[in-house]
């Protein structure tokens, strides 16, 4: 197979891996998201269906695409995730009162219990990651990602040209 760039030298590819704000978010997301999957696997939960019956706690009747917004998730891994919830008896869809087209998603007393049961291993988690990385820093990494700007196109790459 022929190289595919043949003019640029292994070497200048190098920052191309190193400095790159995605690989290194996504490096980081990995690693915090495998860690927090293996703290609440006691419970049978992953860290993203755990912050899903968390949002649903508030006894605030969801729809999918409002409990995916509020995650910042896509709309299929929201769904993968409700799926496998809703299997477990977790949480219940029904028809929204309003619009009986709509579909409403709400947290099931079984899904309360088995977040209260997760709440002290994320809370562990959560003092874990702190002691590791310290408690301001933590707090000061959260504002920063929250507060975030990322250019998003609507169809293509917006590269300023």
């Amino acid at each position: 197979m022929p190289d595919p760039s043949p003019d640029v030298p292994d070497e200048a590819m190098l920052p191309a891996v190193g400095q790159c704000h995605c690989i290194s978010l996504r490096k980081a997301a990995r690693r915090i998201s495998l860690y927090y999957d293996s703290c609440l696997a006691p419970v049978g939960l992953r860290a993203t269906q755990f912050s899903m019956l968390a949002a649903l706690a508030s006894g605030k009747p969801l729809s999918v695409n409002a409990l995916a917004a509020m995650l910042d998730l896509d709309r299929s891994t929201a769904g993968q995730n409700i799926k496998l919830l809703e299997r477990d008896g977790l949480m219940d869809i029904i028809p929204s009162e309003q619009d009986r087209r709509a579909r409403i998603i709400r947290l099931t007393a079984a899904g309360r219990a088995r977040l209260a049961a997760a709440m002290p291993l994320w809370q562990r988690a959560q003092q874990a990651f702190e002691v590791l990385n310290g408690a301001d820093e933590a707090a000061a990494m959260r504002e920063m990602l929250k507060d975030m700007e990322v250019p998003l196109p609507a169809n293509s790459l917006d590269l300023g040209e």
